[in-house]
């Protein structure tokens, strides 16, 4: 379900990354060529984006189908960027949510989305919920696994860790909580990108001068590389660093 993109680099027109490229997220939406669960996209996407001199992204999400929206084609064509986040969603109920639901989700400077489902929710999650304060729970952007996700991640950056540690430790604190949960985390604050491998399809593409993080390869470029499943992955525009997750034990 859904598939997911981040770049840094040199600044480029938002459709450079998200539209033109001959499998990219736009017909990805309709025909993704490797993701594990569902065939279509069409429940909500959106894609952040930062400014020169603004640290604080921003945004358009919509509830429908990328494909059918003329706003979205205008804006991916002129607006231009160093760093981006797009997603395009299959909800794991048709519909749930609405905009609010459509990744990224954003705080400051972090742009953040998940590709997967977590079975039992949101009871598999309520240890871990409970953790969170209650204004951050009523808070929560949307009632959805991913929503949650975004808050158990929030609150460990805002106790202090690194945006790596803070995925990191997110994703195998709800696998050891859910086993068999799908955790591909993408997670960007504009010149860094984190991400997982966890449970479905992710991939880089880097040059030196630009990394480019998704859930499938948008052309047919040999320099495309697949990461390995329950792997995380740090990148910058000039280096990309795989670590291990270990498996929960049981």
């Amino acid at each position: 379900m859904c598939r997911h993109i981040a770049y840094v680099g040199p600044s480029v027109p938002l459709g450079a990354v998200l539209v033109s490229p001959a499998h990219a997220l736009v017909r990805q939406s309709w025909e993704p060529r490797r993701q594990r669960n569902g065939t279509v996209n069409a429940d909500g996407f959106g894609v952040g984006w930062y400014a020169e001199g603004d640290p604080s992204p921003g945004r358009y999400r919509r509830a429908g189908p990328v494909w059918g929206d003329e706003t979205f084609a205008d804006l991916a064509r002129v607006v231009r960027s160093t760093a981006l986040l797009g997603a395009v969603r299959d909800a794991t109920w048709a519909g749930a949510g609405g905009e609010a639901a459509a990744a990224p989700f954003a705080e400051g400077a972090l742009l953040f989305s998940h590709n997967g489902a977590v079975p039992g929710w949101p009871a598999s999650l309520g240890p871990l919920a409970g953790a969170l304060a209650p204004t951050a729970l009523l808070s929560l952007a949307a009632r959805s696994d991913s929503a949650l996700i975004w808050a158990l991640v929030l609150r460990r950056v805002e106790e202090g860790d690194d945006i790596s540690r803070a995925v990191a430790d997110t994703v195998l604190d709800i696998a050891a909580a859910a086993p068999g949960a799908r955790l591909n985390l993408l997670l960007t604050d504009g010149s860094t990108i984190v991400a997982t491998a966890w449970g479905d399809s992710l991939w880089y593409l880097h040059d030196g001068s630009r990394t480019v993080v998704a859930s499938e390869p948008y052309d047919d470029d040999p320099y495309w590389r697949e990461v390995p499943d329950r792997t995380l992955l740090a990148a910058t525009r000039a280096e990309v660093l795989l670590t291990p997750l270990k498996e929960p034990s049981a």
